[in-house]
């Protein structure tokens, strides 16, 4: 299982990424494994200013779908295009090319519920 420590998770699954003002934002390994095969990626929430916890998207895998929940309060800025035509990237490369969203945070809201590799390791036994 890869939990990279100099990421922060949530207790949904996703792992986040923050550069500045900036939180890029994707599924855990562990995510991709449980969902399976990933086949779609919907994310039409770009441009939308969410709270912290709002559904932004789903990911389709062959037998479910799984919503995506914000795990930070701000603006969705970016979604990866790569996701469009390669939706597989969730599953080969969750941490690197399979990152799902970028986001403009909220001042004050930077670290929210964030949970440390270690503190997500335990979440997921």
């Amino acid at each position: 299982m890869n939990i990279p420590v100099e990421l922060k998770y949530t207790k949904d699954h996703e792992w986040v990424k923050i550069e500045n003002n900036i939180a890029t934002i994707g599924i855990t390994d562990f995510a991709q494994g449980e969902l399976g095969d990933i086949v779609f990626v919907d994310v039409d929430s770009v441009d939308d200013e969410l709270a912290a916890g709002d559904v932004f998207g789903s990911v389709e895998a062959v037998k479910t779908v799984s919503d995506l929940f914000l795990p930070l309060t701000g603006k969705i800025i970016e979604f990866n295009g790569d996701l469009e035509n390669e939706p597989e990237l969730l599953n080969s490369d969750p941490y690197g090319r399979g990152w799902i969203v970028k986001v403009e945070l909220n001042d004050g809201d930077i670290e929210g519920d964030l949970l440390s590799a270690d503190e997500y390791q335990e979440v997921i036994g």
